[in-house]
């Protein structure tokens, strides 16, 4: 599982949301806005960019998770097999999964340096409540990567569910792994080997992690 840590973490350096979000604003504009100014909190913050497991976790943690369905990404990443799964199951490997991408965007939050981004015009019908914002990281070296994001609007507002890194989406990498594992062991034995992952990642400076 650890490609797939590193692709997602290398890329989704902007990948950030904040708690103070209007649920009526457009996505676009909040993914936009959001971005930019998590972006510049890191930059400007040196603690972070050191590698501050406290400081790095918090801001995933306060202004990324919320406005992310772990969920929803948890049951489309599980596939047919999350209607296998007893309730109690469902709770613990959308936890472990969670955990998962904490350690994943806190590993991509200290890498960031000089990256920008730009945003692509959104293309949706009016009232939509599924969309895709798509937008490129630029770096210094090296082509721009694509990162582009899938969110859906409920009783909570607009929140990510999916996200598509240099072409792939995020749930469709994890559905593959996930599938691999439960063939082996079970669902059981996946929460497991997210967990023995979590517990390697926890062990290991975050930088380390991507």
């Amino acid at each position: 599982m650890k490609p797939v840590i590193q692709l997602i973490a290398a890329a989704t350096a902007t990948f950030a949301f904040a708690t103070s979000a209007i649920a009526a604003e457009a996505p676009d504009v909040l993914v936009k806005r959001i971005s930019a100014n998590v972006i510049d909190t890191v930059k400007s913050d040196k603690d972070i960019q050191a590698g501050n497991r406290s400081k790095i976790m918090d801001l995933v943690n306060s202004k990324i998770l919320p406005h992310v369905d772990t969920e929803k990404m948890t049951q489309q990443a599980a596939g047919r097999f999350w209607r296998q799964a007893t309730p109690e199951q469902k709770k613990a490997l959308t936890q472990e999964f969670t955990t998962l991408l904490v350690y994943t965007y806190s590993g991509a939050l200290s890498t960031i340096k000089n990256e920008t981004v730009e945003f692509k015009p959104m293309r949706a019908e009016a009232g939509a409540s599924d969309v895709e914002v798509r937008s490129q990281v630029n770096v210094a070296r090296g082509e721009p990567i694509t990162l582009n994001y899938r969110l859906a609007n409920g009783p909570q507002g607009w929140k990510i569910y999916d996200i598509n890194v240099m072409g792939a989406w995020l749930v469709e990498t994890y559905k593959s792994t996930f599938t691999s594992e439960i063939n082996k062991g079970g669902i059981d034995g996946l929460i497991k080997r997210l967990a023995e992952r979590n517990q390697q990642l926890a062990s290991k400076p975050l930088k380390a992690s991507t």
